[in-house]
């Protein structure tokens, strides 16, 4: 391994975006934040959109920050971005238009316009993903259907993470992780479904060329290199999706744990060989994503902490700002299994007034709504570990694998309360950490592309031997048992 090398990860999530300079050395990774931005949806007449320019101005200038603290040349560049969201480019290289934010409600209603061309089951045949309104392949009908003058003027589909790398290095490309989350990729064999593209009118002229995890696509063109101050940095296509980065920077060992990314989104999961599309994973509604070093990463979409969020925006707006250290104080003072609700309901997908929508969920079951809101956030926590129990044990009846141990990474591990209902909830070992998981997994395949690791194995190893992580045992399993049986009955 080389004395000392240096890379910069531009890691972009649903509500806030990063820049960290990574430094490997000495089987050791080092992550200094260089620069944070808030992000999230902005309003366009009718419709949600992402900031492209400001968030391109705010990655700019995160880069430049890095490049200059820099103890040594910088090796890399490696964006990675949430799934499905993407941008048009037009034939002169330029954005069409802002990209659409995946809660966008143009895609509502698009599932079944999309069914009565192809029959779901051999939508899932031919992808093997999830079925999920936000997906690209909605989203992409939606504008077939709804705006085809402007997908008419498209000469490529980029999406997030690689149309960032594009206005950087010049050179558009689809990164395999990313590209698998659209539902228009045939995951067992890593290429565009043809099928999918013929029977729903899609045109497939217009996706860019697959490119694996550890390619060098290009370098800072001289016009942006001069922006940022910087020199002519590589960039490298590393798991573009954060989840496909999350998963690499897990501290796993031997194939008997199983992966949760915990943030806006919770992902859940194994990594396997290959694509498991079957009755059963149809039936559960598995997904089946691209993971780097050729590996597949099955797993479950699950809501996640998008409705605390959501709930703590809307107190605020009522004017009593709570921050997630004192709402989960409150929770964990607050009635133990008040209720339930199916954190994957439609209904909470949309942005807006939380507070109610839980509320009215609880309603319809024949539960008690609430106005406390420390028993509303435990309810959601509750619910979510629950829910995680659901998904580990499909997880386990479709793999045959007996899961002994549950790594929890990402932002959602600074919620320890939710981390130990989740080892009540499933009565296994949690493990907690690291927090940047991302970005982590960002760095190490950028340092794997430059020859400094070999393997997922040295990468995972260097994760342990990097950060400390905070293990959670499961307590009270037999109450646990009892209100998950509840939980069953209510969803």
């Amino acid at each position: 391994m080389a004395q000392n090398a240096n890379y910069i990860a531009v890691d972009l999530g649903a509500e806030s975006g990063r820049v960290m300079l990574g430094r490997v050395a000495d089987g050791k990774l080092s992550l200094e934040q260089m620069h944070r931005f808030a992000n999230g949806p902005i309003q366009e007449q009718d419709s949600l959109r992402w900031d492209f320019d400001r968030l391109m101005t705010e990655i700019k200038t995160g880069i430049g920050m890095a490049a200059r603290k820099a103890d040594s040349p910088v090796k890399g560049i490696g964006v990675d971005t949430w799934g499905v969201d993407f941008g048009l480019l037009g034939a002169d290289g330029r954005l069409l238009e802002k990209p659409y934010h995946y809660r966008d409600s143009r895609t509502n209603g698009m599932m079944d316009k999309a069914f009565a061309k192809m029959p779901k089951r051999e939508v899932y045949e031919n992808t093997g993903i999830q079925f999920m309104q936000l997906n690209s392949l909605y989203q992409l009908l939606a504008m077939r259907l709804t705006n085809p003058d402007t997908l008419a003027k498209a000469d490529k589909l980029l999406f997030m993470a690689d149309l960032f790398s594009y206005f950087l290095c010049g050179r558009p490309f689809g990164e395999y992780t990313l590209a698998s989350t659209s539902q228009m990729m045939d995951m067992k064999t890593g290429r565009w479904s043809k099928a999918i593209f013929k029977e729903l009118s899609l045109p497939l002229e217009i996706m860019p060329h697959v490119t694996r995890p550890g390619t060098v696509v290009g370098e800072l063109t001289p016009e942006v290199a001069k922006e940022i101050g910087c020199g002519r940095i590589p960039l490298i296509a590393i798991g573009s999706h954060d989840t496909a980065s999350a998963v690499l920077g897990v501290p796993g060992q031997g194939d008997r744990w199983a992966y949760l990314s915990s943030g806006t989104w919770s992902l859940m999961g194994v990594e396997i060989p290959q694509a498991i599309i079957n009755d059963k994973t149809f039936a559960y509604e598995f997904t089946n994503e691209g993971g780097v070093e050729n590996t597949i990463r099955l797993l479950k979409n699950i809501m996640g902490l998008w409705l605390v969020q959501e709930c703590k925006r809307q107190w605020q707006r009522e004017g009593q700002d709570l921050s997630y250290g004192e709402l989960t104080t409150m929770a964990s003072r607050a009635q133990p299994f008040f209720g339930y609700v199916d954190c994957d309901n439609s209904d909470f997908l949309a942005p807006g007034d939380m507070p109610a929508r839980i509320n009215k969920c609880l309603s319809d079951t024949g539960q008690k709504p609430t106005q406390d809101k420390g028993q509303m956030v435990r309810l959601v926590l509750e619910s979510l570990a629950l829910k995680y129990r659901t998904v580990l044990s499909a997880i386990e009846d479709v793999t045959g694998i007996s899961i002994e141990t549950l790594h929890i990474v990402g932002g959602g591990i600074q919620n320890e309360l939710l981390c130990q209902f989740t080892a009540d909830a499933t009565g296994r070992k949690v493990v907690a950490g690291p927090v940047e998981a991302t970005a982590s997994g960002n760095i190490l395949m950028q340092a794997k592309a430059a020859g400094q690791l070999k393997s997922i194995e040295e990468a995972r190893q260097v994760v342990r031997n990097s950060f400390e992580m905070k293990e959670y045992q499961p307590q009270n399993v037999g109450l646990w048992d009892q209100q998950y049986r509840r939980f069953a009955a209510k969803k």
